[in-house]
């Protein structure tokens, strides 16, 4: 990045661990400033060039903080906009033991929550932040999971069903704001080695073409792709990032 450029801003919501840290790395790196969303507050043992100025402590399943947190985002940005934003943020319930919970045992009020975190609060960031990012005709990247389009043996139903709709919405924003001048798009990984993977990984990893897990990097240099100019006419589409399990 030259002087007389000006730098990047991304906005990263699930930047704790796993994706989001790698996330973090790969932006930081090529000069982007990052303001991550994360439940907890800034960590002291940060693994990257940050400070407390650059994140906010946000609980996405409300939608009053969320709300919240629209505004103070406003009040960080340059005037040049919003370059990104990455929806990365999610949960997913499990039952006793960490068994996977089904449509029929799912409490409503984990319904509700899985959806506030998963789904409506992209959609509540990417339409409070709209001037933001028209003004640097920025890109939305909403990550899903490969659990949005087929039965997963571990992820449950409301998780599942909240990343199906995390996946449809790219679609849906892409052709109402491709004329305003940015771009929606969605990456579904399968199975990436993080912290949160299952007992019995294996063998799912074991039917996979490529036969190994993919990892947190190999998703966060989709999601540079998809919000830099090599990926200027990409819209509304689904990059899947999982050794073609989904095949």
């Amino acid at each position: 990045m030259t002087s007389n450029q000006q730098r990047k801003t991304m906005l990263l919501t699930g930047a704790s661990r796993g994706i989001g840290h790698a996330t973090v790395k790969r932006f930081s790196s090529a000069g982007w400033r990052v303001i991550t969303c994360s439940r907890q507050p800034f960590p002291e043992e940060c693994p990257w060039m940050a400070g407390p100025e650059d994140h906010l402590q946000i609980d996405l399943s409300d939608p009053d903080d969320t709300r919240r947190a629209i505004d103070e985002v406003r009040e960080r940005l340059p005037a040049s906009g919003l370059d990104a934003l990455v929806n990365n943020a999610a949960i997913s319930p499990k039952g006793p033991g960490g068994a996977r919970v089904g449509a029929l045992d799912t409490p409503l009020a984990d319904w509700l929550k899985v959806f506030h975190v998963n789904f409506f609060a992209s959609a509540m960031l990417a339409r409070g932040l709209l001037k933001e990012l028209e003004a640097a005709k920025g890109s939305i990247v909403n990550v899903t999971s490969i659990a949005g389009s087929r039965v997963h043996p571990f992820a449950g139903a409301a998780y599942a069903t909240s990343k199906a709709a995390l996946a449809a919405l790219p679609r849906e924003m892409a052709s109402e704001l491709g004329p305003r001048g940015f771009r929606v798009n969605a990456i579904p990984p399968g199975e990436i080695d993080t912290a949160i993977l299952s007992p019995g990984t294996e063998k799912i990893v074991a039917q996979i073409p490529m036969r190994r897990l993919g990892t947190p990097e190999e998703v966060a240099k989709a999601i540079y792709f998809l919000c830099t100019e090599q990926s200027s006419y990409v819209n509304g589409a689904e990059i899947h990032i999982n050794g073609g399990q989904h095949v």
